[in-house]
């Protein structure tokens, strides 16, 4: 009974405030797109079922710079490991938040972000400030059919964030340990996964293992919210205190106008594994996402 009513109650976070006006809709191919403005902050929601509305990008208006979520900064915690990232590939664009932070902190690193639905790429474009540009490009394609192509061609990644989301959660062929070994395949000698994900289901302990499988270790980073950020690679696990050390000494003012502030982002990373390891691993022939996520 507790999980269902934490988990409603993060549902109920996602829902958009009653007072905003909504300034743009558009049903695509893949989903409801509404964009939203209550003074304070645009945001987008993608809708499903009719009743579910999830925030996939806020950007506050008198401040576009600052991160709005947590998870957000959360991602943050690759950079303890690789500080000085040069190729960094993104799936699922959203607003195009977490590439333009990246494209600000590192102007000279090639910004890949890879969108399945290319109305997405344009709400971000005209309502979220997003631009391509030289070094920041975007591919309208599917995130694994990306990643495959990228491999035939040797191309590979020190930094990757899996931030793709649909109405419901993460599309079932994007949670598969066929999935995570192509995208490590990509990782370049050292780099660094992210992955954005929840914590309010079944399905937390299916997609721990899952990640485990592949890459053979990984920790969470989280908060009690119900959100959390997965980070592993090809790097050995590194502990908690190491990473609260080396932020203290990769803390720079530079990180100030997005709110980034990677000692707190290095406190929330756990080193327990919390999530029951007999459960089954989410594979091609077995992924069914869509039961998992509502078993509580």
């Amino acid at each position: 009974m507790l999980k269902k009513l934490a988990v409603a109650v993060f549902l109920l976070a996602l829902v958009p405030a009653a007072n905003a006006e909504i300034i743009y809709q558009k049903t695509s191919l893949y989903r409801n797109i509404t964009v939203t403005d209550d003074g304070n902050r645009t945001c987008m929601q993608f809708a499903s079922k009719g009743y579910y509305v999830s925030q996939q990008t806020c950007q506050y208006n008198d401040d576009p710079d600052k991160l709005v979520f947590d998870y957000a900064r959360l991602v943050m915690a690759g950079l303890l490991v690789n500080p000085n990232p040069e190729r960094i590939l993104v799936i699922g664009l959203g607003g195009g938040t977490l590439p333009m932070t990246f494209h600000k902190l590192y102007p000279e690193a090639q910004i890949d972000s890879v969108e399945i639905d290319p109305a997405v790429v344009d709400v971000a474009k005209r309502f979220f400030d997003f631009e391509e540009s030289e070094n920041v490009k975007v591919i309208a394609r599917d995130g694994r059919v990306y990643v495959k192509q990228a491999a035939r061609f040797n191309r590979q990644y020190d930094y990757i964030i899996l931030d793709a989301f649909n109405g419901d959660y993460i599309p079932e062929h994007l949670m598969t340990k066929e999935w995570l070994e192509e995208v490590k395949s990509i990782l370049a000698p050292g780099g660094v996964l992210i992955a954005n994900t929840f914590s309010a289901s079944r399905l937390y302990h299916n997609e721990s293992v899952t990640y485990e499988a592949a890459f053979g270790w990984m920790k969470n980073v989280k908060q009690d919210s119900g959100n959390r950020v997965i980070i592993t690679g090809d790097f050995d696990p590194i502990s908690r205190e190491e990473l609260i050390a080396r932020a203290e000494e990769l803390q720079d003012p530079r990180f100030d106008p997005f709110g980034i502030d990677l000692e707190w982002t290095a406190r929330q990373v756990r080193d327990d594994a919390d999530w029951n390891r007999e459960a089954r691993v989410l594979t091609d022939q077995y992924a069914p996402v869509n039961l998992l996520q509502g078993d509580n």
